[in-house]
């Protein structure tokens, strides 16, 4: 038989969760043909000798409904092993869209999501209306596979305008959201998301639309669900222990919609066992009663990287919030007045806990990055530290610091490496049916979160460096758990007949490199970046995407539609 590809040497490990062994494989068509001993001619041969020949990642949330119109490859995720996303999560999607409202969606992912505005209003044309015509916009332009929700805040602009903040829907505009979402479904979208997280507020420090609905919209864009299928929910909640109200709501969102409901992020450690396992309850609340709802949890190796120019997170300090109303020079001299320090200050630590808590302890906040040449010696030490040698409180040196960085300065929480306490407690969390391996927010939170390597440090430093997966129980949760979980057809092990989503990497060597800032976004903005390691290729739908660290420029993602490229899950 002749082949377009075969990839012979390597060791197969297939995502079902068995053992490794020696096995090539055969592709024709950007399908698996062969598997084994595969004999035959081909265009192409992978030599994988030495290495793991698994099937490509899957990432069920992230946010690079922008980032596709500047970026196709959807960097860094090809290069971590990624093949197949979703993004349009936590109800902001970009489409549907109507003119008037582009400017507040733009301002809306700026705020919430730490996507960079002039990279939104420089990078993005904006000039869709249907969420069918955003997707065809993307048919051969992407590297990997990708699929969008459709967002619930999105919908719920362009039919209530203004009146999507601050008002609940009546009977027409609740009809006419529904046939929005439902004509949204039809055209390709991947299902439905929605937010009701006290951390998402738009770029007024208002809620986000999705926010404002009442529970009886909720249930009834949920089952317009039921009419496609193949679609999916996703929801973003609140922080902190669960109370019996939203575990009531995710419990009838997934009765209404007959989905699994699936949210994020769970952040599991020893340190907060009550939080974690009141989360998890969540699931059982809803098992009892017929439905399931399944956790994303996050990798603890991720940084949290936060600053005073977008204010995610210091803007939920008590008090806070009105800071970032404030243009940048405005800011940085209200910043400097000590009347409004003292009461910040005072405002902070009032109200603080989980991690509001983290950061209103001042002198423990560790200086991750800096950017003037006064502020460089400061780069890797506390904040406490700092205000030592500057002979200041912690408090007013964080402000000092971060003023003279024009309020781009990176801090991070200092709470310790991950113990091996909260590795068990992890291990268990993977292991556990009520969760999956995710919460790369991969595209969003661009000056935030490093997340976004969630492949690579799973494999690299769960499996590896501290044992508590096996490489085939890693792989198995990083490629058909979530796959799964979302239907994907024919994509999540290497099998014959499936797509060939293939990612080659060595697993002696296999990590995320070290974090950094890179300015290559549109209109000179700057985004955290890591490179990885130990990835030799990425195939996606049969074709090298990338090959030894390097984009190969070949574009051969599927954009995902509900129910040609998904089924339906069952809920039992």
């Amino acid at each position: 038989m002749a082949f377009d590809l075969k990839i012979t040497g390597g060791e197969l490990v297939d995502g079902s969760g068995g053992a490794k062994r020696q096995a090539d494989i055969g592709i024709v068509d950007g399908r698996i043909v062969a598997i084994g001993d595969v004999d035959g001619s081909a265009r192409q041969t992978l030599d994988a000798s030495g290495k793991i020949v698994a099937p490509g990642f899957v990432d069920l949330h992230t946010h690079y409904d922008a980032q596709v119109f500047w970026d196709g490859s959807l960097s860094p995720s090809c290069y971590h092993g990624v093949t197949s996303v979703v993004g349009g999560n936590c109800g902001f999607s970009v489409a549907p869209l109507a003119p008037e409202h582009a400017d507040y969606l733009m301002q809306m992912l700026a705020r919430v999501e730490g996507m960079p505005l002039e990279s939104l209003r420089a990078g993005v044309p904006w000039d869709w209306r249907s969420f069918g015509d955003y997707l065809d916009r993307l048919e051969g332009e992407l590297a990997l596979n990708a699929g969008f929700l459709v967002g619930h805040s999105a919908i719920r602009r362009v039919v209530m305008g203004e009146r999507s903040v601050g008002f609940q829907a009546n009977d027409d505009e609740l009809r006419e959201m529904q046939d929005l979402l439902r004509r949204s479904l039809a055209e390709g979208g991947l299902g439905f998301s929605t937010s009701v997280s006290g951390a998402h507020n738009d770029a007024d420090g208002q809620p986000v639309p999705s926010r404002h609905a009442s529970r009886d919209e909720f249930l009834a864009l949920a089952a317009v669900l039921r009419e496609q299928p193949g679609s999916s929910l996703e929801i973003a909640p609140p922080l902190g222990i669960f109370d019996e109200a939203l575990k009531a709501l995710m419990a009838d969102l997934s009765i209404a919609s007959n989905r699994v409901v699936n949210w994020n992020v769970l952040a599991g450690s020893a340190r907060n066992r009550e939080m974690v396992d009141s989360q998890l309850d969540a699931s059982e609340y809803a098992r009892e009663r017929g439905a399931r709802v399944v956790a994303l949890t996050a990798v603890p190796s991720g940084t949290l990287w936060i600053n005073l120019r977008t204010g995610v997170v210091f803007d939920n300090f008590h008090g806070w919030a009105d800071v970032f109303k404030l243009s940048i020079e405005e800011r940085k001299k209200h910043l400097s007045d000590p009347d409004v320090r003292k009461r910040l200050d005072s405002d902070a630590r009032s109200e603080a806990s989980g991690l509001t808590r983290q950061f209103s302890n001042w002198s423990k906040i560790l200086i991750r990055e800096t950017f003037s040449p006064e502020n460089a010696r400061f780069t890797g030490r506390t904040v406490g530290e700092a205000a030592r040698e500057l002979g200041v409180e912690p408090f007013d040196a964080l402000l000092d610091i971060a003023i003279a960085d024009d309020l781009r300065t990176s801090f991070s929480p200092r709470s310790g490496d991950t113990t091996q306490a909260d590795w068990e407690v992890l291990r268990s969390l993977w292991l556990d049916d009520r969760t999956i391996v995710g919460a790369s927010d991969a595209g969003a939170h661009l000056d935030m979160l490093d997340m976004f390597a969630t492949s690579t440090r799973v494999l690299g430093t769960a499996v590896r460096e501290q044992g508590i997966l096996s490489l085939e129980d890693a792989v198995r949760q990083l490629t058909d758990v979530p796959a799964r979980l979302y239907g994907l057809r024919e994509r999540g092990q290497i099998a014959e007949g499936w797509k060939a989503d293939v990612v080659i990497f060595d697993e002696k060597s296999i990590a995320c490199e070290p974090t950094f800032t890179r300015d290559d976004l549109p209109a000179g903005a700057t985004r955290l970046y890591a490179e990885a390691k130990g990835i030799a290729h990425v195939l996606v739908n049969g074709i090298e995407i990338v090959r030894d660290g390097e984009a190969t420029g070949e574009r051969p993602g599927a954009i995902l539609r509900a129910g040609r490229d998904t089924e339906s899950v069952a809920l039992s």
